[in-house]
């Protein structure tokens, strides 16, 4: 992950697997209930290689589902999820992982009672080349130099904007080929933002294909290639982020603009 010949060789792979046409990740008429309500309601999207796709929306409207549904802890009632060109709708979240389709979760989720290091460990635990984990633990480490402070702390010990940089370091030990981020910047203070962004834009240009949920839509805007709107579990608009930030319906429901 850390090294320009492994992207180039991952999209190589995935150009190959998906077919030439194929995006990264197809979405289409996906429909998720929990019980009787129907959360997603046949929403289409699709993510390139190496893009930054964002979903942005009020409380409730569908966004952390529809990554939840990708992830295989949910499954659809019906449509199609397809991932470098093949089926995954439906697939139990290990075989997902497997695919390399890593969501860091809202609320961080790490393993309070593991250290810092142990934490990035697992987010390995799949892989058996120590050679590709050691260059990856090391390029997690400038990312986070914060984290290389704190490595035998434990991880319930880190404050808020630290547990959410060592969820995305654990995420990237992981190798993902696609990054699902679920609000990393809930809860934590505007300078701690900023530095969450600064480093989600830094893996964006480093190649890291992005799928990413905010309610901060001008942060989330401002970086995106891409980017569409929910609306109680439809998609109401997409377009590139500056087309969305133009737009002036997203701009007075969602950029705070009366």
């Amino acid at each position: 992950m850390a090294s320009t010949e492994t992207k180039t060789k991952n999209t190589e792979v995935a150009s190959t697997e998906a077919g030439s046409t194929e995006h990264l990740l197809t979405v289409k008429n996906l429909h998720t209930n929990y019980g009787k309500i129907e959360a997603l309601k046949g929403i289409d999207f699709s993510v390139n290689e190496g893009e930054l796709v964002t979903v942005i929306g009020a409380n409730g409207a569908g966004k952390t589902t529809t990554l939840r549904t990708i992830s295989g802890l949910i499954h659809p009632v019906e449509g199609s999820i397809r991932f470098m060109g093949e089926e995954i709708a439906g697939m139990v979240p290990s075989k997902v992982t497997m695919r390399h389709v890593i969501q860091i979760p809202e609320g961080r989720r790490i393993f309070p009672e593991l250290t810092v290091r142990e934490n990035l460990e697992m987010g390995a635990y799949l892989r058996k080349d120590s050679a590709g984990i050691k260059e990856d633990f090391d390029w997690v480490m400038s990312l986070f130099p914060r984290l290389e402070e704190r490595l035998s702390q434990k991880g319930g010990t880190l404050s808020g904007g630290e547990q959410q940089m060592l969820a995305m370091g654990r995420g990237l030990m992981s190798q993902p080929k696609l990054l699902m981020l679920d609000e990393p910047s809930m809860g934590l203070a505007p300078v701690v933002v900023e530095i969450i962004f600064s480093i989600i834009k830094k893996l964006h240009d480093e190649g890291v294909t992005i799928l990413l949920i905010e309610q901060n839509a001008n942060l989330a805007l401002a970086i995106a290639d891409y980017g569409f709107v929910l609306e109680t579990g439809n998609v109401k608009l997409k377009g590139t982020g500056a087309e969305l930030m133009a737009n002036e319906d997203v701009r007075k429901a969602y950029l705070g603009e009366g």
